[in-house]
């Protein structure tokens, strides 16, 4: 079980790495979608990066505390 968890931390883990990467990808092409007109287009891929970000984040700290949760009943 604990394999699982620490399988699947590693697993969130890498997604939040995937959806940082991302939303500084769009972050950095902010002044180049203002002068080509889709900068709206960015801004909406910006936040769902974060969004995603925040998710994976909080799925890796849950299971993080589940991992501690079983290691202290041990």
């Amino acid at each position: 079980m604990n394999i699982l968890l620490v399988l699947g931390v590693v697993v969130a883990a890498g997604f939040v790495l995937f959806s940082l990467a991302r939303g500084l990808f769009y972050f950095s092409q902010g002044h180049r979608a203002a002068m080509d007109g889709t900068l709206h287009e960015n801004q909406v891929m910006q936040n769902r990066m974060m969004m995603a970000r925040v998710k994976w984040q909080a799925i890796t700290i849950i299971l993080l505390i589940l991992i501690g949760f079983l290691a202290a009943g041990q």
